[in-house]
């Protein structure tokens, strides 16, 4: 996906986001998949993430992230429904104002240092449609109406989950492994864990030649199930669970306990 892609697909799971906050009945309900937050909260949670974004996106080259007045001037959301529509669009619009400024290749402090993926304003822009999608999904399954995220959103999404969010040269603490996820959209990924680290990569086809290693781990199913497994939204014991897996689930376990930061 381009620059722009990512730009369009922001600005569209952001409508659909507002629009799911509309239809809520009250601010004041509780989110299932977020068991600590009121919707009131995870709009504000969301909207200040994003402004934070764009103050780390406009200050280019940085050892660190902006300091917070840079992105929170402590007033926080308002409360009234009109007023934090409002207040969301123009988190947005923040965001985008200063992706577009900076293009896609403006260096930028990232959390991703140790990943594969670049540390740069076009990263930022990826980054973001997952974030936004998936507390779509949030919001839609609180008023009673989750949809599956769309299928060029949860195929990026997922490619950046495992670039961007799985990789690390942290050692991986238990036993060498290998997991293979699979869409039903035809794309698929491996990630090989060790003492070196994560490392995603794509999967093609093998050559008729090739013998190719046999996953220790793998799961199969949609797009979009695939990336709300990965957040959490699909946990791994749910009777909603719709993935197959294969191979030894422990490891899926070890992947969700595992905090590389610490």
């Amino acid at each position: 996906m381009t620059f722009s892609d990512h730009l369009r697909l922001i600005e569209e799971r952001s409508t659909a986001f507002r629009a799911a906050v509309a239809a809520a009945p009250s601010l004041d309900v509780p989110v299932p998949s977020c068991p600590e937050w009121m919707l009131f909260d995870l709009v504000q949670h969301l909207g200040m993430g994003r402004r934070r974004s764009a103050a780390i996106v406009a200050a280019g080259p940085a050892d660190a992230p902006p300091e917070k007045p840079a992105w929170d001037d402590g007033t926080g959301a308002p409360r009234e429904r009109a007023a934090l529509l409002a207040w969301w669009t123009e988190s947005v619009e923040r965001l985008t104002s200063a992706l577009r400024e900076a293009g896609p290749d403006r260096r930028c402090w990232t959390f991703w240092g140790d990943s594969q993926s670049s540390e740069t304003s076009g990263a930022w822009a990826r980054r973001q449609v997952p974030e936004i999608a998936v507390h779509t999904y949030d919001v839609q399954l609180t008023v009673g109406d989750p949809e599956p995220l769309p299928v060029e959103v949860a195929l990026d999404g997922f490619d950046d989950c495992q670039f961007t969010l799985c990789s690390t040269d942290v050692a991986w603490p238990p036993e060498p492994a290998v997991v293979d996820y699979y869409a039903t959209e035809g794309r698929s990924w491996r990630l090989r864990l060790s003492r070196d680290g994560a490392w995603a990569a794509r999967l093609g086809a093998p050559a008729a030649s090739e013998d190719p290693d046999t996953a220790d781990a793998s799961a199969r199913g949609t797009a979009s199930d695939l990336v709300l497994f990965f957040y959490g939204r699909i946990p791994l014991d749910s009777l909603k669970l719709k993935l197959k897996l294969d191979g030894d689930r422990r490891i899926f376990d070890q992947l969700i306990a595992w905090d590389p930061s610490v």
